[in-house]
């Protein structure tokens, strides 16, 4: 399946990923900046993406958890998500997401 990542430049990378891979595993290996500091452990919002709109109504719901992390990110949209938190399954091939042009690396505040 397809996923593909719109950089901070506006530059548009697909990627390839496995039914069942998580969006940040598979950013990170397609060169995308995503710290995931924690390691997909939800406990830093150093993975945030921006999902397309006409994506976000797809994916199951953010939990209060990712909610309360996503509440620490810098540039938050309404269809913002933690890639850590993202399992990519068939309905979400072609999946587009937009990499924040700002970021908070929670190692140094």
């Amino acid at each position: 399946m397809n996923v593909r990542f719109v950089t901070t430049k506006g530059d548009l990378i697909t990627a390839q990923a496995g039914q069942g891979a998580r969006l940040l595993e598979v950013a990170q290996a397609a060169g995308m900046p995503l710290e995931g500091t924690c390691e997909g452990q939800m406990a830093c919002s150093t993975c945030h993406v921006i999902v397309s709109p006409d994506w976000f109504e797809k994916l199951s719901p953010a939990s209060a958890d990712e909610e309360d992390m996503l509440d620490l990110a810098a540039g938050v949209t309404r269809t913002s998500r933690l890639a850590c938190q993202i399992e990519l399954s068939g309905e979400l091939d072609g999946l587009t997401v937009k990499i924040p042009t700002i970021a908070r690396d929670m190692q140094f505040g």
